[in-house]
C-alpha cells in the first residue's frame, strides 16, 4: 500500500526496519579504526543522540550543523537528530574556518557538532557575528584534549561522549511524515557560492530502492568502502544507509582518501564494494605501489563526482580485473539516477536511466533532440530535493515542474547510453561550434605524458574562443615546447580539427572541489597563472 503525506513516516525508521526485523542487532553495522560496531551498538547511541536533543529543547525542522569526519559519531548524530525531527546539515571538514560562518548564518542552525580541531581554528571567528547558535558539541577524535577554545562563543560546550552517557538507550521517534524535511546537503560549490538542497524524509529510501537494491543489487553480505565522504550525497548514501538498509556493513576511514591508504584499507577490510572518483581511480593507478595489491575480492567499483575517463575504465579493470560502473548522480537528485550495469559496462558513457527516474535531453527551446545530438538533460524522480534553501530564483530556475535541469550536457549513443559532453558553463563555443571540454580532456589522457587535463574556452587575440588546456604531465616529462606540439598533434589525429587546444600551460596540479571535480572556473579566472 504506497505511503500518503499524512501517514508517520521517519526516515531513521526506515532506514533501520529490515535490521529489526530480521534480527540483524548483532551483526556488524561498521568498521571504524580498530573496532566493530554492531547495530544494536549504533542503534543505542542514536537513541541517545534522539533523546539528548530531546533535552538541549531541539524541536522538528530545528537545524544542526555537523563538521565531522567518517566516523560512528556523525552517523549517530546524522541519524539521531532525524529520529527527532531535526533536520541534520553535514558539511565539508575541508573549508578554511572562514566559509563556516557562512554555513551557520545560512542555516540558522541552533547546534554545531564539530571536531575539535576545527572548532579551535573556528571559534575566535565568532565575535560579533549574529548567528542562531545556541550549543556546540564537540566530537570524539584523536587529537581530542580538555583545551577547547570558547573564544568568541558565549554559549554551552558539551563533549560528546560526556553528553551521551546521561542518556537513555531507547527512544521514540518523532512523528514526522514522508513529505517532512529530513535533512539538507551543500552543493559542492563547483561553480560558485553553495546552495542548499533541501531533503525530504523519503528520499533516502528511494535512492536505496532504485539504485542500492535495483542496480547494485545490495545484500546483508555485502561490506561497502566509500572514499567520498559521509558529508557528500554520494558517499552518503555509500558510506550510510545503502548499507543499513539492506543489513550490510561499511568500512568508514576518518583520514583523507590518499592512494596508499585506500590500497590498504581494501586489503584490511576486504570489501564487496568500492565507491571513489575519477582523481582517485587515476591516483591509485597511477601509485608506485598499485601493482603490489590484489583486489579481487571486489565485485564492483563505482564512480561518480565526475565522468570515468575511458582510459582509466580499462586501465583498472586490466590491472584489478574489476570493472568500475560510472554513474551520474547530484546533490540535489540525492544519488546517481543513469548508470552503467554490472557486467555491462560500457566504458566512455555514463549508461543508461536507473529505472525509476526519467531523463530527457532537450535543446534551448525545451524540444527532445534527436539520438546523438548534445543538449541539457533534465531528471525527474521521487527522489530529488523540492528546493534550495532560501534560493527562490535559483530553485524556479532549477527545478521546473516535476523536472529537474541538471545543467549537464549529454548526448545518446546509437546504444542508449547517455555521453557526458560537461557543464553548461564549460561549453566551448570554436568556430561557431559547440566543443565539448571532457571530449577533448578524454583524448589528452590517453597520451602516456599525461597524468590529468583540464580544457576550457578563452578569447584569441581576435576575440574568439578557443580551447586551451591544462595539463599535469608525468613526473621527470620535460614541458617543453617540442611537448606542447605532440599533444596539439595527438589531438588533431583523434578528433576535429577545430577542437585541438590551442594553447597548452604545464601545471603542477589542478584546482578540484574536495569531492575531486574539477573547478574550471577558476582556470577561467587566470588564477593557476598568475
Amino acid at each position: 500500500m504506497p505511503v500518503t503525506s499524512t501517514d508517520t513516516y521517519n526516515v531513521t525508521d526506515e532506514v533501520f526496519r529490515k535490521v529489526k526485523e530480521e534480527g540483524w542487532l548483532d551483526r556488524p553495522a561498521l568498521y571504524f579504526r580498530d573496532s566493530v560496531w554492531t547495530y544494536a551498538q549504533l542503534l543505542r547511541c542514536i537513541n541517545q543522540v534522539a533523546n539528548g536533543l530531546e533535552t538541549l529543547g531541539i524541536e522538528e525542522e530545528n537545524r544542526i550543523v555537523i563538521i565531522s569526519y567518517d566516523s560512528p559519531y556523525f552517523l549517530s548524530i546524522m541519524y539521531g537528530a532525524m529520529k527527532r525531527g531535526a533536520v541534520p546539515i553535514p558539511l565539508n571538514t575541508n573549508l578554511p574556518a572562514e566559509d563556516y560562518l557562512y554555513y551557520l548564518m545560512d542555516s540558522r542552525a541552533k547546534i554545531l557538532a564539530v571536531e575539535q580541531d576545527i572548532w579551535n581554528k573556528l571559534a575566535p571567528l565568532l565575535n560579533n557575528v549574529p548567528l542562531a547558535l545556541k550549543w556546540v558539541l564537540i566530537l570524539p577524535s584523536s587529537t581530542q584534549s580538555s583545551n577547547v577554545n570558547a573564544e568568541g562563543f558565549g554559549g554551552p560546550i558539551l563533549f560528546y561522549q560526556d553528553w551521551l552517557a546521561r542518556q537513555s538507550e531507547s527512544s521514540r521517534s518523532t512523528r514526522t511524515r514522508y513529505d517532512d524535511p529530513a535533512f539538507w546537503l551543500y552543493s559542492s560549490g563547483s561553480t560558485g557560492r553553495p546552495k542548499a538542497a533541501v531533503h525530504l524524509q523519503k528520499d533516502m529510501m528511494v535512492c536505496n530502492t532504485l539504485y542500492a537494491q535495483g542496480i547494485l543489487h545490495i545484500t546483508e553480505e555485502d561490506r561497502l568502502f566509500s572514499a567520498s565522504k559521509l558529508f557528500f550525497a554520494y558517499g552518503l548514501g555509500n558510506g550510510s544507509y545503502f548499507a543499513f538498509a539492506n543489513g550490510a556493513s561499511v568500512v568508514l576511514e576518518p583520514d583523507k582518501p590518499e592512494p596508499l591508504r585506500i590500497f590498504q584499507d581494501l586489503v584490511r577490510y576486504r570489501p564487496t564494494l568500492f565507491f571513489g572518483v575519477p582523481t582517485l581511480y587515476n591516483a591509485m593507478l597511477r601509485h608506485p605501489a598499485s601493482g603490489q595489491f590484489d583486489l579481487q575480492f571486489l565485485r564492483a567499483c563505482v564512480s561518480a563526482g565526475e565522468p570515468l575517463p575511458q582510459e582509466i575504465y580499462i586501465r583498472w579493470q586490466q590491472r584489478y580485473g574489476v570493472e568500475i560502473l560510472d554513474g551520474i548522480g547530484s546533490t540535489e537528485v540525492l544519488h546517481i539516477y543513469i548508470s552503467n550495469r554490472l557486467g555491462e559496462s560500457k566504458p566512455g558513457t555514463t549508461g543508461q536511466v536507473v529505472p525509476g527516474y526519467e531523463v530527457r535531453i532537450l535543446d534551448a527551446d525545451m524540444n527532445p533532440v534527436t539520438p546523438g545530438t548534445m543538449g541539457d538533460l533534465y531528471v525527474k524522480g521521487n527522489s530529488i530535493a523540492p528546493y534550495y534553501w532560501g534560493q527562490y530564483h535559483k530553485t524556479r530556475m532549477s527545478m521546473i515542474g516535476e523536472w529537474f535541469k541538471t545543467g549537464d550536457k549529454y548526448f545518446q549513443d546509437t546504444d542508449g547510453n547517455f555521453v557526458y559532453c560537461g557543464r553548461s558553463d564549460d561549453m566551448i563555443k570554436a568556430g561557431g561550434i559547440w566543443v565539448s571540454p571532457i571530449e577533448v580532456e578524454n583524448v589528452l589522457l590517453e597520451h602516456p605524458s599525461v597524468v590529468e587535463a583540464a580544457v576550457i574556452g578563452q578569447a584569441d587575440a581576435d576575440g574568439l574562443e578557443k580551447p586551451v588546456a591544462f595539463v599535469v604531465i608525468q613526473p621527470g616529462i620535460d614541458p617543453s615546447p617540442e611537448l606542447t606540439t605532440e599533444l596539439q598533434q595527438y589531438v588533431k589525429l583523434h578528433l576535429a580539427h577545430y577542437k585541438y587546444p590551442r594553447q597548452i600551460h604545464f601545471v603542477s596540479e589542478l584546482p578540484k572541489t574536495a569531492s575531486g571535480k574539477i573547478q574550471r572556473f577558476r582556470l577561467r579566472e587566470g588564477s593557476l597563472l598568475s
